[in-house]
């Protein structure tokens, strides 16, 4: 592990709650004129999910920094204009263009590897290259196959192939149709500035740790590594020349770093009052949202019916700063359905009232019905103020 020299800067718990909310676009008004560009561009990744409640994760995570913005909208800033592309970083995620040459470390990994769990048939990997080249970006479909079977592991030959080259480089994600990814070849997508491996893996390594400092404002070497899944010695070997400097965190336990700038200037301004998407970058690291806002988050839509607590997908209510609750959301027709609502005390009513009406709305619901609290004693609260709210 890196020897560094004892942290120089001191922040108290709340102190670096402010910090990681200001850093991940919630604390402090946005920049609207940026929009979902501008937003991607901060957090330096955005994942995606195959679910979709009240919109696809991917949606979500710039309503919940912006407000209501469309859902169209939020597509063309990621996709017109090679603007982005999808990569694996934290998952499966949207990054800006711009980080495309710090993946070349991940990129070669994946080019040296010497064994995949599907078989890759003699000749379909050329055949592939070849059919983008000359007729342009198109869906697995597109290229003459996805699946075998209706198992979803069992890929055709030629959906092994092309996303065996998008791993490579080679090929890139132009676009999700339909929920199905669009590929073209990396040298026509992507811009020529950026086209290149030319970055050894100890520099991709440091950049990517500087922006995950960045994108956190401060954090662990745990949270630093998870933010873009890089393994806890390549943070080690590269850190110290990151540009991040370390700090003790109040109640932490364990040495952390935070992005200089984020120390520059006390966080202050609007908190937002929102419901998150469990795959919001806020709330990735099940231990750090612990440590950070004493909550204890977990995606259940992966969990048998009867063995949930929270629900299906039960979404943090991000209010003044806090995680004060949360909602497992559906939609009936032109109503926004809580199928379940937890909130940590009596005067969290107020606020998950508002984010439950703010998200009907931008998802052009009318209504809002809400069928269980936990506390069946709060129930009265939340919907008095859901009455006033939508009056």
């Amino acid at each position: 592990m890196t020897t560094l020299p004892p942290p120089a800067t001191e922040l108290s718990a709340d102190e670096a709650r402010r910090i990681a909310l200001r850093a991940q676009g919630f604390l402090g008004a946005p920049d609207r004129r940026a929009g979902v560009r501008g937003v991607l561009r901060h957090l330096g990744a955005v994942q995606l999910d195959t679910i979709s409640v009240l919109a696809r994760s991917h949606e979500l995570i710039p309503y919940a920094r912006l407000g209501a913005v469309g859902r169209k909208t939020v597509e063309d800033a990621y996709w017109k204009d090679t603007h982005a592309f999808e990569y694996w970083s934290h998952a499966a995620c949207i990054l800006p263009i711009e980080e495309w040459p710090h993946f070349a470390f991940r990129r070669r990994a994946y080019r040296n590897r010497p064994h995949w769990n599907h078989h890759l048939p003699d000749g379909v990997y050329d055949q592939v290259v070849k059919q983008l080249r000359v007729e342009g970006p198109l869906t697995a479909t597109g290229l003459g196959g996805a699946k075998r079977t209706s198992e979803w592991w069992d890929w055709s030959g030629t959906k092994v192939a092309v996303e065996r080259a998008l791993m490579y480089g080679e090929v890139v994600c132009v676009e999700r149709r339909g929920w199905k990814r669009v590929y073209d070849l990396a040298e026509r997508a992507v811009p020529p500035s950026l086209l290149h491996d030319e970055l050894d893996d100890a520099e991709c390594l440091r950049r990517l740790v500087r922006l995950a400092g960045r994108s956190l404002g401060v954090g662990t070497r745990a949270d630093i590594a998870d933010y873009h899944r890089l393994k806890a010695e390549q943070v080690d070997a590269v850190i110290a020349d990151s540009g991040l400097v370390p700090v003790a965190v109040e109640g932490w336990g364990k040495p952390a770093w935070a992005d200089p700038e984020a120390l520059e200037t006390p966080p202050r301004g609007r908190h937002r009052t929102t419901l998150l998407s469990p795959f919001d970058s806020l709330v990735w690291e099940r231990a750090r949202t612990e440590r950070i806002f004493g909550f204890t988050h977990r995606l259940e839509a992966y969990v048998p019916k009867q063995k949930r607590v929270h629900g299906y997908f039960a979404m943090p209510v991000l209010a003044g700063g806090r995680l004060v609750g949360r909602v497992d959301p559906a939609r009936e027709g032109r109503t926004l359905v809580a199928r379940q609502v937890t909130l940590d005390s009596p005067k969290a009513a107020v606020p998950v009232a508002q984010a439950l009406v703010e998200a009907a709305g931008w998802v052009e619901c009318t209504d809002v019905r809400v069928e269980r609290v936990d506390a069946p004693e709060l129930r009265e609260a939340l919907t008095a103020e859901l009455v006033r709210l939508l009056a």
